[in-house]
């Protein structure tokens, strides 16, 4: 048996490792530039709204479930009133878009 096809094996593992490594620095490098940060806040504050909204919406609906249950009179219908706004107007989406940043 010999050492070559062992010596083999480990380099293509150190290649394919290197190059993981290359794209997971590219990827924080863009990360952590002003845009991408900016993006990165947009995301988790349209995730808040988005949660808020949601845990609004599953209390309205167990509201009106218990109010079945228990033979109450429904109360107005309340829905969603904070409407999911986007992050960027649509201005901003084609500016990103030409830009190659959507």
């Amino acid at each position: 048996m010999s050492a070559v096809p062992g010596r083999a094996a480990m380099f293509v593992a150190g290649v394919g490792v290197g190059v993981y490594g290359m794209v997971k620095a590219r990827r924080a490098q863009e990360a952590l530039t002003p845009d991408g940060l900016r993006d990165r806040g947009r995301s988790l504050a349209l995730g808040a709204r988005m949660l808020r909204a949601e845990v609004e919406q599953a209390r309205v609906d167990k509201e009106h479930e218990l109010r079945d249950r228990l033979g109450l009179p429904p109360t107005p219908d309340r829905t969603r009133t904070n409407e999911l706004r986007p992050a960027a107007s649509g201005a901003q989406l084609k500016q990103l878009e030409s830009r190659g940043q959507h």
